[in-house]
């Protein structure tokens, strides 16, 4: 072969690779799929967390009112992606037909969820609007952009937005104060509830009591009850809030309700360092994401464990979200239906007159104390969740979301951990070791979550038992639907 077919080939070989060069470069026909903490869908999770510790920051915990929120963002972002999808169908877009093949991409899927996520969380968190807008500029699209055209990502990303606000804002929620009686207040109790214990006299100790806090200057108030109507909110995958509702809690005067009031008080006396951390860590303090975010955080970590590309993650949050969501509508149906005593008011009746060991205050620690002036292992700002005990949210939201997310990765393995200093959040003049916290399973950071509330004094076991119980229908429940709208199960009600 002389040098001139050499030189032909050389250069017919370097044409073809150039073309394939190009070819592989094309977004087209090959887009770069980011995964973990860098796909789209991550960061709009990462987002949402902010803004939900942002809104305790303002407003002080508020579960019940964050589940709703995330859950109604990430059913948005799904039903934005199913117009992408082959299979999918939106739980709330109706009417928009699913894009043609073409049009599946992935920077398209990228622009879709993107605004649907900016939409919702700036209708939901509207104070931390110029934050969510720093992203969609970061992510290189622009936040005014408002058009409803389905022939374009923003427009089906727009539309997905528009049609889960409207849906829901008459759900139940009072989320605009337009219940009756509500005085344009939002959140405002339509439903009158009113605890049967005063805070001064227990009358019957099968039922709530509210209990004195202290603010910073150690002056005492009384919160009332968080949003009493709850069970009243229209859930997305459950027929109704008391479909799985459980049976009664243990009387008074039961051998079996002495049996844990006692335990609560021999669990608490003899915290290890490591179950004060575990106390801490579920009861999270300032800047705190509520039970719903802290397994959209879980989930977050799963990702980037994974390495999930947008497509797994926007499912994955759907599911968690709208688990989390009617897990704390159910958790609720059970609250106010039973409308039961915590062991705040239980050790004080039981153990009146004997001493006992316990949690003082931050200034004095631990020590001995009359069984009357028993507390939970919390700060004097907030010593007891401030509604009815059974059953415990905790217990219900974490055994519905490590149940969900077993279900949708197919297996129970977590291999999450974190280490924190024991005592940090409630007696910093009294500081623990620096402990790991392991979650090997989501059925064991669950049983964990559930059980950091017997530890800490706020639910007696019965709480904790029948609540992960109850969050794991909810997630069995909540599995069908979305198998259901992932079309992996027929459904006939929704057109292409």
């Amino acid at each position: 072969m002389n040098f001139k077919m050499n030189k032909s080939l050389i250069f017919s070989v370097l044409f073809l690779f150039g073309v394939i060069c190009v070819t592989n470069a094309n977004p087209d026909t090959d887009p770069i799929i980011r995964k973990g903490a860098d796909n789209v869908a991550y960061q709009w999770g990462a987002m949402a967390l902010d803004a939900t510790a942002n809104d305790t920051e303002r407003f002080n915990p508020r579960p019940t009112i964050t589940s709703r929120y995330l859950g109604l963002i990430f059913t948005s972002v799904f039903d934005a992606w199913s117009r992408y999808d082959a299979t999918a169908t939106p739980v709330y877009l109706n009417g928009i037909k699913r894009l043609a093949e073409a049009e599946r991409t992935e920077a398209n899927k990228e622009i879709a969820i993107s605004y649907a996520a900016y939409r919702t969380l700036s209708e939901y968190y509207f104070t931390d609007i110029p934050m969510f807008r720093g992203l969609m500029e970061k992510l290189g699209y622009d936040p005014d952009n408002m058009t409803l055209d389905p022939s374009t990502p923003e427009g089906i990303g727009n539309l997905a937005a528009l049609a889960v606000i409207n849906a829901r804002k008459q759900d139940g929620s009072n989320q605009y104060g337009t219940a009756e009686g509500s005085n344009g207040l939002a959140y405002f109790d339509y439903t009158g509830y009113a605890p049967v214990n005063t805070i001064d006299k227990n009358v019957d100790l099968e039922k709530w009591q509210p209990k004195y806090f202290e603010d910073q200057y150690g002056k005492k108030f009384v919160p009332k009850c968080l949003t009493p109507f709850w069970q009243n909110v229209t859930p997305i995958t459950l027929t109704s809030a008391d479909q799985f509702r459980p049976g009664p809690p243990p009387s008074v005067g039961s051998e079996q309700l002495e049996k844990e009031v006692k335990e609560v008080v021999d669990l608490h006396a003899k915290l290890t360092d490591e179950e004060k951390a575990l106390v801490e860590f579920m009861r999270d303090g300032p800047k705190s994401v509520q039970q719903a975010g802290h397994w959209l955080l879980f989930a977050q970590k799963v990702s980037v464990r994974d390495e999930h590309t947008l497509d797994d993650d926007v499912k994955m949050y759907f599911l968690n979200q709208i688990t989390a969501m009617d897990a704390f509508i159910a958790s609720w149906d059970s609250k106010m239906y039973y409308d039961y005593a915590r062991p705040y008011a239980l050790v004080h009746e039981y153990y009146k007159g004997k001493k006992i060991y316990g949690w003082i205050d931050a200034i004095s620690g631990w020590g001995e104390m009359d069984g009357s002036e028993w507390r939970p292992y919390s700060p004097a700002a907030f010593l007891c969740p401030p509604f009815p005990s059974y059953v415990s949210g905790h217990s219900c939201v974490s055994g519905a979301c490590g149940e969900a997310l077993k279900l949708y990765k197919g297996s129970d393995e977590f291999g999450s951990s974190v280490e924190l200093q024991a005592g940090y959040l409630t007696e910093p003049n009294h500081l623990g070791k620096k402990v790991t916290l392991y979650f090997p399973t989501f059925t064991e950071a669950a049983e964990m979550a559930g059980q950091s509330r017997v530890l800490g004094g706020y639910h007696i076991q019965a709480d904790n038992v029948a609540g992960l119980e109850l969050g794991r229908n909810v997630a069995r429940n909540a599995y069908k639907f979305y198998l259901n709208h992932l079309g992996q199960t027929k459904n006939t009600s929704m057109d292409d």
